[in-house]
């Protein structure tokens, strides 16, 4: 097979997988939208019936159920996002110097953008993403001991 041939397969998949890795940020974007709404949501119907209290139980349980399932589906989300980013790493490794096998790679773009930007945009998303279902999930679970104990 002529290299010229390998070089176009290689492209339309690294085309394809920069496609699935792309579609994966607005979902992980909603999954964390909605997260902070219903655990907002579920904070202020627990003050309005009377706080952490013994009768709220099912709520805090219900808050605790709720983040742990958001942490494993956003979780797969960034799973499968890491896998496609492996995926056109590898890709990109095979043709070092094709400049269209690195529009991905935001290293040397990123050391151009302002000091401040670069620090608060650093941080990865998985730590918040993951992050926050956890929280979430340790603080219901600790609000459900407290208010059955």
């Amino acid at each position: 097979m002529p290299p010229d041939d390998d070089t176009s397969k290689d492209l339309q998949a690294y085309h394809e997988l920069l496609e699935l890795w792309r579609q994966e940020n607005p979902i992980k974007t909603n999954k964390l939208q909605v997260l902070l709404a219903v655990n907002g949501f579920l904070l202020s119907v627990v003050q309005l019936n009377g706080g952490f209290v013994s009768v709220n139980w099912p709520l805090c349980l219900g808050g605790a159920v709720l983040s742990l399932v958001w942490t494993l589906s956003i979780g797969r989300t960034s799973l499968f996002q890491k896998v496609w980013q492996i995926k056109l790493q590898s890709l990109a490794a095979k043709h070092p110097d094709d400049p269209r096998f690195h529009v991905a790679d935001p290293d040397e773009a990123i050391g151009q953008a302002p000091g401040w930007l670069r620090l608060v945009g650093g941080v990865p998303s998985k730590y918040y993403l993951l992050g926050a279902p956890i929280v979430f999930f340790l603080g219901w679970t600790a609000s459900c001991l407290y208010v059955l104990l």
